[in-house]
């Protein structure tokens, strides 16, 4: 074994001991954490099992209490987790549909609707949004649920068509077979609680949406005021040992309330000075006497704070359990032992937590989750961990598993294999000297403003240490959201030259305008001295270097669009360019000024002449050239928003340099990039937004998914060069994906034929 492989496969060992190993034995390397987590929850059976969302479709789970997590799939972001109270095995999760697990978290079956019902998955936007297409589908979108205390084939879920409605409290007596309306709601609800105290025959339920409390009861509900008739951003509900609920809600206005005699009286929650700003807020289901607020900008002493405030006399006092200095000098908490965010970017990166959830058989046992970070506290928030990342022994940061970071490239020092690096969104750079063992931040010298992005970097072939990387302030790129409502033209960003292996960089963008540059070129066969380098600015066009990239010269003399989109460019072994333009449109029209568009050139980027796309395709996002036969191109394409799947999407081979196209992939009609395998071309690899990743062993003309990798969005796959089976998967939002394409093909999380991806 390789001094990396077995630096990597050491790494991970605490990771996998935990769960069944993926086809493939898929893990996931990086750094941990860096993006938004939602939603902790932890197992009423279990305190060491818990399970956390994030923005990015991923859903994670642990069983020791934060120590490693397990990524799982189910095709869209979580809305809700739910533990069955009397079978610690059995737990609900509502994603794309409603999905139960009776093997503690490792596979999933489809609960609403029925699978018979299932005509088909729409997902024909941008970024590949999920639609369960069911008839018949009565319920609608189960928005919320709970499980009876005394009966777990007793279901309370909240349910309706978000756009039209009706809405309405459901109950199902048989664990989902069927469900019967109990009462209609007047709108969408978030939360369902069900009083443990209550009689089985005098059950009673609280439901709340963003306007309304409702107690149901089988001999009759009550409204509950909404304090002060403001809108809910949040709210949570514990009962005494009598049954009284005790409601805390966070307003739209950022402030926090309690009320413990059934919303008649609402004490507004203070503490502290200062326009106090509360944006989440958690009881315990059992012991609703003490709770947690989420809360920044508290002034003390001329500086600003962020934090968790806690009561204990069910909100009539609070104290301050987790105060940081949100200045951008600040010092982090005493109590707060943070991982490798706050050490790199300061206490207020990631933000006072987003949402926070406390066990119900123990208040001090408190899970928060923000913008890059999962803490936790075990001792009612004297002291908070993080559990999203673990220190190394050189230094380093390593993944728990739990990885919400975008990926573009990962990338490896042609002289040193141990010095690798993961070009990434929102965090930058980072690099490894370790094998992928442990990460750390490697943007030392790269203008501030441009450090929350890397998009990609490039190695002097014949220079130890030389190393050139485009970075900008705006990420995401080509995804709509970045460039729909904010002008190109304002993009912040530019290329960085590095002369010690990517340890620290120099601004090396003279001649060229601010720009989100996405994409470097090097031409390996310009004089060593005086390096030929490209660099796509994405509403600036190509730019190129011929002294190593001390100054840049706009190249797009023959390109027609107005701020075009240069997104990728490629170059075959006789020299020609190829370029990537990006669509600007979303209405999934096609023959229009605003249609994505390829070029190429023959001349160094001197002139450029449109190559024609497939029929039906606007959206180039990648393109690969047989080393071996120029003529012979490989082009992913991103479906357009028609059609159930889309349309013009997947993947397109050329055997005579773009003249003409065929079609050989398009079971996934949203194909980021494609990849050729550097020691047999005619091994292709390739990723998209649909919960897969392919291979093909035959130049293209076959493709098959690779079993092990299921996260809903890849963007990029990378093989690796010391194992020829294995392969690093990069991903928006998922972190990177390491394991080998020859695993088992067995269905993964999704265990409901008609859900599992690409089928």
């Amino acid at each position: 074994m390789t001094r990396f492989a077995f630096s990597l496969a050491l790494a991970l060992t605490f990771i996998t001991a935990a769960f069944a190993q993926r086809p493939g034995n898929f893990t996931i390397v990086g750094p941990g954490g860096g993006g938004a987590m939602f939603r902790p929850v932890v197992s009423p059976h279990d305190p060491n099992t818990v399970l956390v969302a994030c923005d990015m479709t991923g859903a994670y789970i642990t069983h020791d209490g934060g120590k490693s997590w397990r990524m799982f799939n189910l095709r869209g972001v979580v809305e809700f987790f739910v533990f069955d109270p009397h079978d610690k095995n059995v737990i609900y999760v509502q994603s794309t549909a409603l999905w139960r697990s009776q093997d503690n978290g490792e596979t999933w079956k489809l609960v609403y609707p029925k699978a018979a019902a299932v005509k088909g998955v729409k997902m024909n936007s941008d970024h590949s949004d999920e639609d369960v297409l069911a008839d018949p589908n009565p319920l609608g979108t189960i928005s919320a649920m709970a499980i009876d205390p005394t009966n777990s084939k007793i279901l309370y879920a909240t349910a309706g068509d978000r756009k039209a409605g009706p809405f309405g409290l459901y109950i199902s007596r048989n664990a989902g077979e069927s469900w019967s309306k109990l009462i209609d709601l007047p709108a969408t609800a978030f939360k369902v609680f069900v009083n443990q105290a209550s009689s089985e025959d005098q059950r009673s339920v609280v439901v709340a949406g963003p306007k309304f409390i409702r107690i149901w009861k089988s001999s009759g509900g009550r409204d509950i005021p909404v304090s002060p008739g403001q809108k809910i951003t949040d709210i949570s509900v514990g009962f005494t040992p009598q049954g009284n609920p005790v409601f805390y809600a966070i307003a739209e206005e950022r402030t926090a309330f309690v009320s413990d005699d059934l919303g008649t009286h609402w004490r507004k929650i203070q503490f502290g000075n200062g326009d106090i700003k509360q944006n989440a807020i958690a009881t315990s289901l059992l012991h609703p006497e003490i709770a947690y607020v989420s809360y920044r900008d508290l002034e003390d002493d001329g500086l600003n704070y962020m934090g968790v405030a806690k009561t204990t006399d069910t909100g009539r006092t609070w104290s301050l359990a987790w105060k940081e200095d949100i200045n951008p000098v600040g010092k982090p908490g005493a109590n707060i032992h943070d991982a490798w965010i706050t050490e790199k970017f300061g206490s207020d990166w990631a933000g006072n937590p987003l949402t926070i959830s406390v066990a119900n058989q123990d208040a001090n046992l408190v899970y928060a989750t923000d913008l890059g970070r999962t803490m936790k506290s075990s001792d009612g928030g004297a002291t908070w961990n993080a559990v999203y990342s673990q220190k190394s022994t050189g230094g380093g940061w390593t993944s728990t598993g739990l990885d919400v970071t975008t990926s573009y490239g990962y990338h490896f020092d042609p002289f040193d294999k141990n010095r690798q690096f993961i070009s990434t969104t929102d965090i930058g750079l980072f690099r490894s000297e370790d094998g992928g063992a442990s990460w750390m931040q490697s943007t030392d010298g790269v203008p501030r403003d441009w450090r929350n992005t890397t998009y990609w970097i490039v190695f002097d072939p014949a220079v130890k240490g030389r190393v050139w990387s485009v970075n900008s302030w705006t990420h995401d790129l080509p995804r709509p959201k970045m460039w729909r409502r904010s002008g190109v033209a304002k993009y912040r960003g530019g290329v960085c030259i590095s002369n010690d292996g990517g340890k620290t960089w120099v601004k090396s963008n003279d001649g060229m305008d601010q720009t989100a540059a996405t994409f470097i070129l090097l031409d390996p066969t310009s004089p060593v001295d005086s390096r030929t380098l490209y660099v796509t600015g994405f509403g600036r066009g190509v730019y190129k270097s011929t002294n190593g990239g001390k100054s840049w010269t706009l190249k797009n003399n023959g390109i027609a669009q107005k701020e075009p989109f240069a997104w990728r460019i490629s170059r075959d072994d006789k020299g020609t360019l190829y370029l990537l333009i990006s669509r600007r449109s979303e209405d999934g029209s096609i023959g229009t000024d605003k249609d994505g568009a390829m070029y190429r050139s023959t001349d160094g980027a001197e002139h450029w002449t449109p190559v024609a796309m497939p029929e039906g395709a606007n959206a180039p996002n990648g393109l690969a050239i047989d080393p071996k036969d120029s003529n012979r191109l490989y082009l992913a394409t991103w479906a357009r928003a028609t059609g159930e799947h889309g349309d013009g999407g997947g993947i397109y081979l050329s055997e005579d340099a773009g003249k003409t196209w065929k079609q050989v992939l398009d079971r996934d009609r949203h194909i980021y990039d494609i990849t050729i395998d550097p020691r047999d071309a005619k091994i292709l690899y390739a990723a998209g937004f649909e919960s897969s990743a392919w291979i093909s062993h035959d130049a293209g003309e076959h493709w098959s998914r690779i079993p092990g990798f299921n996260f809903k969005w890849g963007h990029r796959v990378t093989p690796d060069p010391e194992n020829p089976k294995a392969i690093y998967i990069t991903t928006f939002g998922g972190g990177v994906w390491h394991g080998t394409v020859d695993g088992k093909d067995r269905p993964l999380d999704i265990a409901t034929p008609e859900l599992q991806p690409a089928k």
